[in-house]
């Protein structure tokens, strides 16, 4: 099976068992959001959280494998509350991928500022998720020019007048190695981002039970990959990430175990008319808690 005759590369299946067709060190960046323990019944058949690292290790191993070694993996999960209490398969679950030989680099927050309200008796509403980032090695690709932000209004009140101390660099009090240069910042008018993402969640996107905003995968295609650099989801949903690494001009890979959204995303690049490979895999796609 050639998962790199196209630009675009779709598969409907198991990606347990479609991952294990690709080539080993070929894939730039995964980005993907896969069923959350006991969500997504309906559609996905649901898997508990006892059972989740179970389910997720094989996947996990095979995307290791077909990772490049400067490439990186960010996986979007949120743990549920189950009888009052944080579920911990999350938790667990980075603790047996770092057994693999992944490394937890970094985890980002996506801060959804439109979440929607609610009362609880014992927590207030839930308004962001994980993101999880793991590499194969301390060095990897990241592009952080490509994200940088607008250093903001503060700056030309705060620039405008430096003290002695503004011109030299000022460490840390606390011994901890760190340090500021304030006159570093004067005719700068952007800066790096923080590792938390506000953006609201996807509204017009009715297709699909958990589809995440454009600017998600965006912002981390443009961290992490450059143009002509492949881009995997292999739990492809609605097809955002998809859709957006093709945008960016990345070559991207789909993999999706029901065929009612492989059809729905292949339909999509079909009405781009963008060069796309359609693979049908053969074996009958099975749920997900099956």
């Amino acid at each position: 099976m050639d998962f790199m005759t196209s630009r675009v590369n779709l598969h409907l299946g198991d990606c347990k068992e479609i991952l294990k067709e690709l080539p080993d060190h070929s894939v730039d960046l995964i980005f993907t959001s896969p069923p959350y323990a006991d969500q997504r019944v309906s559609t996905y058949g649901g898997i508990h959280p006892d059972k989740y690292v179970e389910w997720f290790l094989p996947i996990s191993k095979e995307l290791l494998r077909v990772m490049k070694s400067d490439g990186t993996f960010v996986l979007n999960i949120k743990e549920k509350v189950v009888e009052s209490e944080r579920s911990t398969y999350v938790l667990e679950l980075i603790l047996e991928m770092r057994k693999q030989g992944w490394l937890w680099t970094e985890e980002f927050i996506w801060h959804k500022k439109n979440c929607y309200p609610g009362k609880w008796p014992n927590r207030f509403r839930d308004s962001w998720e994980r993101l999880l980032q793991f590499n194969k090695s301390k060095k990897f690709n990241m592009y952080q020019e490509e994200v940088m932000v607008p250093v903001g209004d503060w700056a030309k009140s705060r620039l405008k007048n430096l003290s002695e101390v503004d011109q030299t660099r000022d460490n840390s009090k606390v011994g901890s190695g760190f340090g500021k240069r304030i006159a570093n910042w004067v005719g700068r008018d952007k800066a790096f981002p923080t590792n938390v993402l506000h953006l609201a969640t996807e509204c017009s996107n009715k297709s699909h039970s958990a589809a995440f905003p454009e600017a998600l995968p965006e912002w981390f295609i443009k961290l992490f990959t450059k143009e002509g650099d492949t881009v995997l989801d292999p739990f492809m949903g609605s097809g955002t990430t998809n859709i957006v690494a093709d945008r960016l001009g990345r070559k991207t890979i789909g993999i999706e175990i029901l065929e009612e959204y492989y059809k729905m995303v292949a339909d999509k690049f079909d009405n781009k008319q963008t060069n796309i490979q359609s693979i049908l895999y053969e074996r009958i796609p099975q749920k997900v808690g099956a």
